[in-house]
């Protein structure tokens, strides 16, 4: 397995605190914190077809911890402690996040963070509460910031799991909150990956069309290889073939870039509603044709309305500014700022453990079921019935970047994303029907 340590850098804390609160915060630094880093396993992708995806998370975690660090880090009973990232490669694979979880385990680590594939998430929620029911002295936390297969938080929910994205159901809602007043859409094509998320996007986006557009035509319904088809003209020639007005997909990541791609290529002409259209070469695939057709759905974009976001972007963009680098998501920043938050209250209640100063995982779910985490004007708070996270949600389309609503556009490539609905968590949110056990 490949490991990397991202440790704990004082440097790069400086320069988050002077990217996001201005210089003349720095002087509040000059006391480092003194207990040791309390450690955070990122399990993602980070070699393969996917990389990109866990390298793109990589960076808003490591943002988001820069952010604790500069202020300070985690205050402890016996001090404060700073927030570190290390990294472990599961290739994508559920075997290899299981390895990868077991080696951050004997490393002493009590936190793990992942997402990118609600297969991988499912497998590490069962293992990690086996784990702690038979090591209740070694008892392990899952944050999970973009698997969003429904199931996670509803009949295979578990106490020791919390998502701090919205799931599929949740955005495929908000996605027909637009679609149902696109009239020029009399006729869809769904696609999707060949796994638990792929397959409840497909099924929900079916349910949903009939309740609330049953005039739309459902003319195509395909499922593909996750992360293995390397030519998408023959599914794009299908797409263009059926008539379809607009395709709605769940892809992320390179299935859903080249699945862009070779749409733009056999020249369709129809819309996207996405999930993820709005990041990771998708808008630079699909170029000029995607201009007021291409859709996504997300709980913040950098053109959302309010000044806080845009500075917040700009200070990222600061810290990351390699165009290709340009892929922030605030959820990630407010699950950090729940998990200190948590740990704070934890350690104020003394709940270390084994004479530690550091909260036991234990301590910290109880508290983290109670988050209430503000950034960037956006607002997260966790519902403890079911561990999913309740903060707005917006839909954007793409246009180019100057166009009114689109000061900023994604990744250099000249487009961004005017957001045209909004949700408020109220509005966003779905009931669950989870049945917690817990310990």
């Amino acid at each position: 397995m490949n490991l990397r340590t991202s440790s704990f850098n004082r440097r790069h804390s400086l320069l988050a605190l002077a990217s996001l609160l201005g210089a003349a915060a720095l002087p509040a630094l000059a006391a480092s914190p003194a207990q040791a880093p309390i450690r955070i396993a990122l399990i993602e992708s980070l070699s393969g077809p996917i990389a990109n995806t866990g390298e793109a998370v990589h960076r808003n975690l490591v943002l988001a911890t820069e952010r604790v660090n500069a202020r300070g880090g985690i205050k402890l009973a016996g001090g404060r402690a700073p927030l570190a990232i290390e990294r472990y490669d599961s290739k994508g694979q559920i075997e290899e996040a299981l390895a990868a979880l077991r080696s951050a385990i004997d490393a002493g680590i009590r936190i793990v963070a992942q997402g990118n594939s609600s297969a991988v998430a499912g497998a590490l929620i069962d293992a990690i509460a086996k784990h702690n029911e038979r090591n209740p002295a070694q008892q392990v936390l899952f944050l999970n910031y973009s698997a969003v297969d429904p199931a996670l938080t509803n009949e295979r929910c578990s106490f020791w799991h919390f998502r701090f994205d919205a799931h599929a159901d949740m955005r495929m809602a908000a996605l027909m909150d637009v679609l149902k007043n696109d009239r020029q859409v009399a006729s869809v094509y769904l696609i999707g990956q060949d796994y638990s998320f792929g397959q409840s996007v497909l099924r929900e986006a079916k349910r949903q069309l009939s309740m609330r557009r049953p005039d739309v035509k459902i003319v195509g319904e395909e499922l593909h290889p996750m992360a293995r088809v390397k030519d998408f003209l023959p599914y794009a020639t299908k797409i263009k073939a059926s008539g379809a007005q607009a395709v709605i997909t769940g892809n992320w990541g390179n299935d859903l870039t080249l699945l862009v791609k070779a749409a733009r290529e056999v020249g369709y002409e129809g819309k996207f509603y996405t999930f993820y259209g709005n990041a990771l070469g998708a808008p630079a695939a699909i170029g000029e044709a995607g201009v007021g057709q291409v859709l996504a759905v997300a709980e913040w974009f950098p053109n959302a309305p309010g000044q806080a976001g845009k500075a917040f972007y700009q200070a990222f963009r600061q810290r990351f500014p390699k165009p290709e680098d340009d892929y922030v998501h605030l959820r990630m920043q407010l699950m950090i700022e729940a998990l200190a938050q948590a740990l704070e209250r934890a350690a104020a209640q003394g709940a270390g453990q084994g004479g530690s100063v550091v909260p036991a995982a234990l301590a910290v779910a109880r508290a983290l079921e109670q988050a209430d985490v503000s950034l960037a004007g956006q607002r997260l708070q966790m519902r403890a019935g079911d561990h999913q996270a309740q903060q707005p949600l917006m839909v954007a389309i793409m246009d180019r970047k100057g166009s009114r609503g689109v000061p900023f556009d994604v990744e250099g490539s000249g487009y961004g994303f005017r957001v045209v609905h909004q949700l408020n968590a109220e509005a966003a949110s779905h009931a669950h029907s989870c049945r917690m056990v817990r310990p």
